[in-house]
């Protein structure tokens, strides 16, 4: 990075601290997340993952039509506003038989590949940046240098040395006024210099000015998802037996469509990815941090609802990190535990039998201690998200994952052990933003070539049956989602969400197995125990949605609250 070289720093402690560290809440996710660690001559050995909010949509859909189970799941989050809509609309597809319109699989896979653009810009620039970048230092660099530099890590940028030195003056203003808004608790602001953070102030500068930038860009993402989705957040396109939006097949919507979509895939491929390289490759010792042993994906991007094994990304589970081995997914395998959770019970059960019941005993209780279930496949815990979406369809021989990923190892210089770690994880969820962007114009073309044919179909009529088993699969841009209904005299009896975080940030399970983000912070370095920059670091690889998987429960009387909807 002109002139300067990524540091060889090693994977040890700087310092001997022992004792609790405690990070409530962590910030820049959605919801209410609470690490408790245990440090011991600087590194961690023991932690909790604490979810602080109790989950309860499961409650508010008991005998509820289920085709309204959509517009109540997906507002759990307004983050990723529409996979919860996807999910449910397929569980319940599923429970009735119907066989949807291609047109329609194919408009939901647009509004998905948007979804994902759009979230994995904003994780990488303002959720997780600023855990590898210094704001602070940024007001060293030279605007010139700074130009320089990043204009050598991209053909299409023409980036000026008065672009850079306006965005300057923008953060040494903010410095100077002490009101510093997001920076004020920042870990790069103090009275001594975190040695954990690597990159020349031109690295940084540039970073700060593309954070800025990738506010833009990312609006522009969510218009795209409201063009089919017809309005962003919270799609209202989706229904049982298809999609709604016929307006949405007009060419002067694609091509709008198309012109949105151009300026994002742009964007990823000019600024995202060459950004994520460059930090990354100052930060070499993380791929050594922050790893985990099994995961698993679903898949994503049918060609057939029906089908997992016809979508783009194909589901599978890889365990103790064997990519010889990918196995294929079978629902059967799972079970979600409660043994170390705030719920009655101790019993792990396959979600279509699942049982939610609040039980909270205090904030300080070492054996029930989130609100998080603990969802484990074949009895393991296991990780999900981009690195196991990527990791699978890598063991399985997928072209375009085999390519991008052999591009990224070959020029951060690593091999793919380097994967298993906090640093692939961030590299994956780039790696699997690239392959979706590359392939959205090919699927866009598919759906314009099959109106022109002829096809306009949407919509597939179907009956409500008077009792019903349904699941619905997806892989959410943080992973594997599942809704599972069970219908009675056309009403939900029972529901219930198995989200990406709960399968990544869940708590131990019966066994006394760490869930997958205590598993990842086991043994992490913590340079400043009062500025634990590290477990962020982790922790915001795995990009939590704590919304997602728990929900509002009175603190006082320990009750839930029964609400009339009209």
């Amino acid at each position: 990075m002109s002139g300067s070289k990524p540091q060889a720093i090693p994977v040890t402690p700087k310092g001997n601290f022992s004792g609790p560290v405690i990070v409530d809440p962590v910030t820049r996710i959605e919801g209410h997340l609470r690490i408790d660690a245990t440090v011991e001559n600087g590194k961690i050995v023991d932690v909790r993952s604490s979810s602080q909010l109790f989950r309860g949509l499961e409650i508010i859909l008991k005998g509820r039509d289920p085709r309204d189970a959509q517009h109540f799941t997906q507002r759990a989050c307004g983050v990723c506003t529409y996979v919860h809509a996807l999910a449910s609309v397929r569980c319940v597809d599923n429970a009735v038989g119907v066989k949807i319109p291609k047109n329609a699989t194919m408009m939901r896979n647009l509004v998905m590949a948007s979804q994902y653009m759009h979230d994995h810009l904003v994780h990488f620039y303002h959720l997780h940046a600023l855990d590898w970048v210094n704001v602070a230092n940024a007001l060293k660099a030279d605007p010139a240098k700074t130009a320089a530099l990043s204009n050598s890590l991209s053909a299409n940028r023409k980036e000026t040395a008065a672009q850079f030195k306006a965005v300057q003056d923008k953060v040494g203003a903010l410095v100077a006024s002490g009101k510093l808004g997001i920076f004020t608790n920042a870990y790069f602001l103090g009275a001594k210099k975190n040695e954990a953070y690597y990159l020349p102030a031109e690295a940084d500068l540039m970073a700060v000015k593309h954070y800025l930038d990738a506010l833009h860009v990312q609006v522009k993402a969510a218009r795209a998802m409201a063009i089919f989705g017809a309005k962003n957040p919270h799609t209202q396109f989706t229904v049982v037996g298809g999609v709604t939006n016929y307006e949405a097949l007009k060419p002067e919507r694609i091509a709008e469509y198309m012109a949105l979509y151009k300026e994002v895939r742009a964007f990823i491929e000019d600024f995202y990815i060459p950004d994520l390289l460059a930090v990354a490759g100052f930060y070499k010792d993380w791929s050594k941090i922050g790893g985990t042993t099994n995961f698993i994906t679903f898949g994503e991007f049918p060609t057939d609802e029906y089908d997992l094994e016809s979508r783009f990304f194909q589901p599978g589970v890889i365990l103790k990190r064997d990519l010889a081995k990918c196995q294929k997914f079978n629902p059967a395998n799972i079970k979600e535990h409660v043994k170390h959770s705030w719920y009655k019970g101790d019993a792990a059960l396959h979600p279509s039998q699942g049982v939610t019941e609040p039980q909270y005993t205090n904030l300080q209780d070492k054996d029930r201690y989130s609100w998080m279930k603990a969802p484990r496949y074949m009895d393991e815990s296991c990780e999900t998200g981009p690195l196991a979406q990527v990791l699978v369809a890598y063991a399985r021989g997928h072209k375009p994952t085999v390519d991008t990923v052999n591009f990224v190892l070959k020029k951060l210089g690593v091999g793919p052990d380097a994967l298993f770690s906090t640093l692939g994880r961030t590299a994956a969820r780039g790696i699997e933003c690239l392959i979706i962007a590359q392939q959205v114009e090919g699927w866009v073309n598919a759906l314009v070539n099959n109106v022109k044919s002829g096809d306009n179909e949407l919509y597939t009529p179907w009956k409500m049956p008077d009792e019903a088993e349904g699941v619905g699969f997806a892989t959410a841009p943080r992973g594997a989602l599942s809704h599972w209904i069970k219908i009675k005299k056309g009403k939900i009896e029972n529901f219930q969400l198995v989200v990406p975080s709960t399968w990544s940030l869940g708590p131990r399970d019966a066994a006394g197995k760490l869930g997958p983000v205590e598993e990842a912070l086991m043994g992490t370095p913590i340079f400043d125990p009062e500025r634990p920059v590290e477990i962020l670091r982790t922790v915001h690889s795995f990009d939590p949605c704590i919304a997602c998987g728990v929900h509002v429960l009175d603190a006082k009387t320990g009750h839930t609250a029964s609400f009339k909807v009209l």
